[in-house]
């Protein structure tokens, strides 16, 4: 059975002026997805607010308060804001994995010397459960392993109400020598 999906097209002004589609894309495929890009912010402006240098972290710094810090350990509150939520009004995933890294380089900065850089290296991330708008979540960092070339973070965010897993990330960075040019 053939199915006609139009005329044959280069570009279509609903996605960019630049975006070459495929004319093997239904219609009503480009429609949805450019409802979906539409509805997620893909075709707004970056607000001059938030058009300078690492805006981001002062995005995502906004929400975490540091509890305990220990040789090894850092304890964490999070709240969820605004600025972090997904469209279904939970934790971002890429909100999850901007905490983690942030807390994971701390945690492993209570173990490796300042006379190391730290590179990331890896980060998996778990999705256990949705974080809700302005739930509080306890993020609790420790280090697995450092050695002379590697630290290992685990990363728990558990709801600080219910106590209940949210997520679970681990992060691999390489110890390395700062370079003296």
């Amino acid at each position: 059975m053939a199915t006609s999906y139009g005329p044959p097209r280069a570009t279509v002004d609903l996605i960019s002026t630049g975006t070459t589609v495929s004319k093997d894309i239904p219609s009503e495929s480009l429609e949805l997805i450019t409802l979906f890009y539409n509805s997620t912010g893909v075709f707004h402006t970056i607000k001059p607010e938030h058009n300078i240098k690492d805006s981001f972290s002062n995005l995502i710094g906004g929400v975490l308060k540091v509890i305990k810090i220990q040789r090894g350990k850092i304890s964490c509150l999070l709240t969820i804001k605004p600025p972090t939520l997904n469209g279904y009004g939970g934790l971002h995933g890429g909100s999850v994995g901007a905490l983690a890294e942030r807390v994971a380089i701390a945690c492993a900065r209570t173990v490796v010397g300042k006379d190391k850089n730290l590179f990331l290296g890896e980060l998996s991330i778990s999705y256990l459960s949705a974080a809700p708008r302005n739930a509080e979540v306890i993020v609790d960092g420790s280090v697995v392993r450092s050695g002379r070339n590697l630290t290992v973070v685990a990363i728990e965010f558990r709801h600080k109400e219910s106590g209940r897993l949210a997520f679970i990330t681990r992060a691999t960075f390489y110890n390395m020598p700062i370079a003296s040019l």
